[in-house]
């Protein structure tokens, strides 16, 4: 092995299969989105309404709706308590655009219900952030220190952050899937959409789903590969 992660061809194989699962969730997404933005729902409502519907319904008047730019950048802001939708679903009146706009509305709903897995991931997404950077940063100082010097202290260090991005990837999946399972339920609940419908949306949801879990998995599997190399895990060290 040389001296930095990146020469290795156990981790140039690890990123190729990590870019394949990740390419493929986004291309199904963006498949299954543009497929169903073409189907308009029977009552014709647009995202935003529908938003607007189901926090109504729900007792929650404290979340504003706005409209933000860019393709799927939608998300709920629980900072400020601000529901961001992008174009395609605030102004949407198609089966994709009511799915989004309902699965954003469930992540305001977990915010209002105190759902403990998004108070953990909103309280550590800095620490996450600055982890994602930082910690190949100092894994890449790391690996040089450990196989010139014969010290993994710092390598060590920098697992340790990664772990946290780990911890963090691994929380959002039950976070979204939740949200996901609140937006079908409301959507149907509220007489927003049939049964016929909600099987466009489910399709819409599970491929976005897909999304979070192809990111953990490759969150994971890098880490068990630098924890292989370091030494910890099956004695990688010493290739």
């Amino acid at each position: 092995m040389g001296l930095f992660a990146f020469m290795d061809p156990l981790y140039l194989g690890v990123t190729l299969f990590s870019l394949a699962i990740s390419g493929y969730a986004a291309w199904k997404v963006r498949s299954a989105f543009r497929k169903f933005s073409q189907v308009p729902t029977m009552r014709g409502l647009t995202g935003a309404d529908v938003a607007a519907k189901i926090l109504q319904t729900q007792g929650i008047f404290d979340v504003a709706i706005e409209e933000t730019g860019g393709f799927l950048s939608d998300h709920y802001d629980p900072s400020h308590k601000v529901l961001r939708l992008s174009p395609d679903v605030f102004h949407g009146t198609s089966i994709a655009a009511a799915g989004v706009a309902a699965h954003e509305v469930g992540h305001a709903i977990q915010h209002a219900r105190s759902y403990p897995l998004l108070q953990l991931r909103t309280n550590i997404v800095s620490l996450a952030t600055i982890s994602s950077w930082a910690s190949w940063i100092i894994i890449t100082i790391g690996f040089f220190f450990m196989y010139m010097a014969k010290n993994p202290t710092i390598l060590y260090i920098g697992i340790i952050l990664f772990t946290v991005v780990v911890f963090f990837q691994l929380i959002t999946v039950p976070v979204e899937l939740d949200a996901s399972a609140r937006a079908k339920k409301l959507l149907y609940a509220n007489v927003i959409l049939d049964s016929r419908e909600l099987d466009g949306v489910s399709k819409v949801l599970n491929a976005a789903a897909l999304t979070y879990v192809a990111a953990a998995l490759s969150a994971i599997l890098q880490l068990l590969y630098l924890l292989f190399r370091a030494g910890l895990l099956g004695g990688g060290s010493d290739d």
